[in-house]
């Protein structure tokens, strides 16, 4: 009985949208001016709450509509930036008056935002965060340093954590806000990568302005705000939804839309070698004649197999958060998973290649994708969390074990030795 209800709900899903993009989908229109009409229709972010631009559906219902606008080719919302992460926190955390500012504009694209929460000093102890936001009246000032931040030299917004009290433990003493990147006070600058690439960015706040009001929650409750974010970048790492790259048309809005993804995905063109390029182990080993070694055989196959152990991991974590839950520990799983998968496929190219793994250019191993493999994969292993980090959540989440002795977490956070000033 339950099937027959959910087959049913799903195809009157289907049927809703296709009649609602049968009676408004025009090519005609502008891109602002379409992602204007989807956002009030709520066809833009089914699963939101109808107040606030959705329709209210199950989260298992967002890949239907998906699916649904894809085949009738037709423009979604926006997806550049940290417009998702940052919705997803604003909708847990935000009051009325966050969510009528910013979530509309995250949708149409009107507004780029980006993730501050790494620093320098601190490494892959998020807590441990440095940087400052004093009380000035019905306004904070912020000063201290942000690095590897994606997207924030073309960002408006941000989410900060920052420290508001030094005299708590570490935990306690963070602050969650929403601040504008385009004011005098914030300075950013490329990170250039050992991969020639520059991804990301430092972020340096300098008497940096943020109001009272673009906080979320109390302050001191920064902390619990941020493990909402984390958990939702985790499950995207784990989970991450197949990449549109544009429909090839041309249409006005198509350009549009086809130029808007371009800028977003820039700094992120080496990602695919950034996942290992499990696709490639193949095809190479029988161009290069080394098929009929069995030692080398058996490494492929065992990527393969890892590989669709994490896709498994994968599609159970997707599923328990679509039937209604949130993001816990088993999204580390994955993430886990695929640092390893990527950095196996690293070791098995360069087998593959022997000393020319290392050549760069023209005359490399196509074109040098098989070097940059061998550089890109360790960022695997530390974005969105260390190996260690994800670890840890699983020792101490779903086995159970004891946590690591700490000496920085029960005493005020002035007082605990530290890396940067």
């Amino acid at each position: 009985m339950t099937e027959t209800v959910s087959l049913a709900t799903e195809q009157q899903v289907r049927d809703d949208v296709r009649d609602w993009i049968a009676l408004n989908w025009n090519v005609k229109l502008s891109l602002s001016e379409w992602r204007e009409l989807l956002a009030d229709s709520g066809w833009g972010a089914p699963s939101w709450p109808a107040r606030w631009y959705g329709k209210g559906l199950p989260a298992t219902m967002n890949s239907i509509v998906e699916e649904e606008f894809f085949n009738a080719q037709v423009v979604g919302v926006t997806r550049k930036g940290a417009n998702r992460l940052a919705a997803q926190t604003i909708l847990a955390h935000g009051t009325d008056a966050h969510k009528k500012r910013f979530l509309r504009p995250m949708l149409t694209g009107a507004e780029t935002w980006c993730q501050l929460f790494s620093e320098p000093g601190s490494g892959s102890d998020l807590a441990g965060a440095m940087t400052r936001a004093v009380r000035d009246g019905d306004r904070y000032i912020v000063n201290g340093q942000k690095v590897w931040t994606s997207m924030a030299h073309i960002s408006d917004w941000g989410i900060l954590l920052a420290r508001t009290d030094m005299d708590v433990p570490k935990h306690q003493g963070l602050s969650f806000f929403l601040i504008d990147m385009r004011q005098p006070g914030i300075e950013v600058r490329p990170l250039r990568q050992m991969n020639g690439h520059a991804s990301f960015n430092e972020v340096f706040f300098d008497n940096a302005v943020v109001n009272e009001n673009d906080r979320l929650e109390d302050e001191g409750d920064g902390w619990r705000v941020a493990t909402t974010t984390l958990l939702n970048e985790r499950r995207n790492f784990d989970v991450a939804s197949k990449k549109h790259t544009g429909f090839d048309r041309q249409e006005q809005i198509y350009v549009e839309e086809a130029e808007e993804i371009a800028v977003a995905l820039a700094p992120h063109s080496w990602y695919p070698q950034r996942e290992g390029r499990i696709d490639l182990l193949l095809p190479r080993a029988i161009e290069r004649g080394k098929f009929g070694d069995a030692a080398l055989r058996q490494e492929i196959a065992r990527l393969f197999v890892l590989q669709r152990c994490r896709e498994m991991a994968s599609q159970r974590a997707r599923a328990a958060i679509e039937a209604g839950g949130t993001p816990g520990p088993e999204g580390s799983v994955g993430k886990l998973a695929g640092a390893r998968v990527s950095r196996e496929c690293a070791r098995v190219h360069t087998i593959i290649s022997g000393a020319d793994a290392m050549l760069d250019g023209v005359d490399s191993e196509l074109n040098g994708t098989v070097a940059e493999i061998f550089l890109s994969t360790p960022a695997n292993s530390l974005a969105g969390g260390t190996d260690e980090i994800q670890k840890n959540i699983l020792a101490e989440r779903v086995l159970g074990m004891p946590k690591e002795p700490r000496n920085d977490v029960d005493r005020p956070f002035k007082g605990v030795p530290k890396n940067a000033l």
